[in-house]
Protein backbone atom coordinates (compact mmCIF):
# COMPACT_ATOMS: atom_id res chain seq x y z
CA UNK A 1 0.00 0.00 0.00
CA UNK A 2 2.66 2.27 0.41
CA UNK A 3 4.15 1.67 -2.89
CA UNK A 4 0.76 2.87 -4.45
CA UNK A 5 0.71 6.05 -1.94
CA UNK A 6 3.98 6.95 -2.89
CA UNK A 7 3.37 6.41 -6.68
CA UNK A 8 -0.36 8.75 -6.30
CA UNK A 9 2.15 11.55 -4.30
CA UNK A 10 4.57 11.50 -7.58
CA UNK A 11 1.51 11.12 -10.27
CA UNK A 12 -0.02 14.32 -8.73
CA UNK A 13 3.05 15.99 -8.67
CA UNK A 14 4.18 15.28 -12.37
CA UNK A 15 -0.02 16.75 -13.16
CA UNK A 16 0.90 19.55 -11.23
CA UNK A 17 3.78 20.43 -13.66
CA UNK A 18 2.54 19.26 -16.77
CA UNK A 19 -0.69 21.72 -15.82
CA UNK A 20 1.73 24.57 -15.40
CA UNK A 21 4.01 23.65 -18.40
CA UNK A 22 0.30 23.78 -20.45
CA UNK A 23 -0.67 27.03 -19.66
CA UNK A 24 2.92 28.65 -20.04
CA UNK A 25 2.27 27.08 -23.36
CA UNK A 26 -1.28 28.97 -24.16
CA UNK A 27 0.05 32.06 -22.50
CA UNK A 28 3.01 32.22 -25.01
CA UNK A 29 0.10 32.07 -27.89
CA UNK A 30 -2.72 34.94 -28.57
CA UNK A 31 -5.41 34.44 -26.59
CA UNK A 32 -8.28 33.25 -28.13
CA UNK A 33 -11.68 31.91 -26.45
CA UNK A 34 -10.77 28.24 -26.88
CA UNK A 35 -7.61 29.20 -25.48
CA UNK A 36 -8.62 30.83 -22.84
CA UNK A 37 -10.86 28.24 -21.91
CA UNK A 38 -8.46 25.85 -21.76
CA UNK A 39 -6.37 27.55 -19.66
CA UNK A 40 -9.16 28.33 -16.85
CA UNK A 41 -9.45 24.18 -16.85
CA UNK A 42 -6.31 23.37 -16.61
CA UNK A 43 -5.74 26.43 -13.62
CA UNK A 44 -8.71 24.55 -11.98
CA UNK A 45 -7.60 20.97 -12.83
CA UNK A 46 -3.91 22.20 -11.17
CA UNK A 47 -5.73 23.41 -7.89
CA UNK A 48 -7.21 20.27 -7.42
CA UNK A 49 -3.95 18.00 -8.12
CA UNK A 50 -2.36 20.43 -5.68
CA UNK A 51 -5.25 19.96 -2.77
CA UNK A 52 -4.38 15.79 -3.43
CA UNK A 53 -0.82 16.12 -3.35
CA UNK A 54 -0.93 18.08 -0.43
CA UNK A 55 -3.74 15.37 1.11
CA UNK A 56 -1.44 12.07 -0.17
CA UNK A 57 2.00 13.84 1.54
CA UNK A 58 0.33 14.05 4.81
CA UNK A 59 -1.01 10.93 4.74
CA UNK A 60 2.30 9.42 3.60
CA UNK A 61 3.97 11.43 6.49
CA UNK A 62 1.33 10.77 8.77
CA UNK A 63 0.84 6.88 8.14
CA UNK A 64 3.06 5.12 5.55
CA UNK A 65 6.41 6.32 5.13
CA UNK A 66 9.20 7.04 8.57
CA UNK A 67 6.18 8.91 10.83
CA UNK A 68 5.91 12.91 11.29
CA UNK A 69 8.22 12.67 13.93
CA UNK A 70 11.31 11.80 11.24
CA UNK A 71 10.30 15.01 8.99
CA UNK A 72 9.73 17.42 11.60
CA UNK A 73 13.79 17.01 11.76
CA UNK A 74 14.48 16.90 8.36
CA UNK A 75 15.52 20.64 6.68
CA UNK A 76 14.95 19.42 3.28
CA UNK A 77 11.32 18.43 4.26
CA UNK A 78 10.70 22.14 5.98
CA UNK A 79 11.99 23.33 2.75
CA UNK A 80 10.12 21.54 0.82
CA UNK A 81 6.76 22.62 2.57
CA UNK A 82 8.33 26.29 2.71
CA UNK A 83 8.83 25.97 -1.20
CA UNK A 84 5.19 24.55 -1.39
CA UNK A 85 3.74 27.09 0.68
CA UNK A 86 5.44 29.49 -1.79
CA UNK A 87 3.96 28.24 -4.82
CA UNK A 88 0.44 28.51 -3.33
CA UNK A 89 0.72 31.72 -2.77
CA UNK A 90 2.60 33.05 -6.29
CA UNK A 91 -0.72 30.79 -7.57
CA UNK A 92 -2.93 33.22 -6.09
CA UNK A 93 -2.27 35.85 -9.02
CA UNK A 94 -2.82 34.00 -11.98
CA UNK A 95 -5.63 31.85 -10.66
CA UNK A 96 -7.41 35.18 -9.68
CA UNK A 97 -6.59 36.45 -12.82
CA UNK A 98 -8.02 33.44 -15.02
CA UNK A 99 -11.37 33.17 -12.23
CA UNK A 100 -11.93 37.02 -13.63
CA UNK A 101 -12.12 35.09 -17.63
CA UNK A 102 -15.37 33.89 -16.58
CA UNK A 103 -17.58 36.40 -17.30
CA UNK A 104 -16.50 37.60 -20.49
CA UNK A 105 -16.23 33.42 -21.76
CA UNK A 106 -19.95 32.94 -20.69
CA UNK A 107 -20.39 35.85 -23.04
CA UNK A 108 -18.28 34.82 -25.54
CA UNK A 109 -15.46 37.42 -25.86
CA UNK A 110 -11.80 37.12 -25.52
CA UNK A 111 -11.03 38.31 -22.29
CA UNK A 112 -8.48 41.04 -22.55
CA UNK A 113 -4.64 40.08 -21.88
CA UNK A 114 -1.95 42.47 -22.15
CA UNK A 115 1.30 41.85 -23.47
CA UNK A 116 2.64 43.11 -19.68
CA UNK A 117 0.05 40.92 -17.88
CA UNK A 118 0.64 38.15 -19.93
CA UNK A 119 4.48 38.01 -19.50
CA UNK A 120 4.07 38.91 -15.51
CA UNK A 121 1.81 35.36 -15.80
CA UNK A 122 4.47 33.47 -17.48
CA UNK A 123 7.19 34.73 -15.38
CA UNK A 124 5.04 34.01 -12.41
CA UNK A 125 4.42 30.10 -13.93
CA UNK A 126 8.01 29.96 -14.19
CA UNK A 127 9.16 30.81 -10.88
CA UNK A 128 6.53 28.09 -9.93
CA UNK A 129 8.20 25.48 -12.11
CA UNK A 130 11.36 26.27 -10.91
CA UNK A 131 10.68 26.31 -7.23
CA UNK A 132 8.25 22.72 -8.45
CA UNK A 133 11.61 21.42 -9.54
CA UNK A 134 13.26 23.02 -6.02
CA UNK A 135 11.11 20.83 -4.18
CA UNK A 136 12.08 17.36 -6.01
CA UNK A 137 15.67 18.25 -4.94
CA UNK A 138 14.20 18.53 -1.31
CA UNK A 139 12.89 15.26 -2.08
CA UNK A 140 15.67 13.22 -3.11
CA UNK A 141 17.90 14.74 -0.58
CA UNK A 142 15.03 13.86 2.10
CA UNK A 143 14.84 10.42 0.87
CA UNK A 144 18.89 9.70 1.39
CA UNK A 145 18.55 10.74 5.14
CA UNK A 146 20.87 14.22 4.01
CA UNK A 147 19.81 16.67 6.68
CA UNK A 148 18.35 14.99 9.18
CA UNK A 149 18.67 16.97 12.44
CA UNK A 150 16.85 13.83 14.88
Amino acid sequence: MSAFVAFLHHLCFVAIMLLLSFEMLLLKQPLTLASARKIMRYDAIYGAFAGAVLIVGALRVMYFEKGPLYYMHSTPFMAKMALFIAVGLISIYPTLTFLKWGKPLKQGIVPELGDAQGRRLRILIHVELTLLLLMMLCAAMMAKGIGYAG
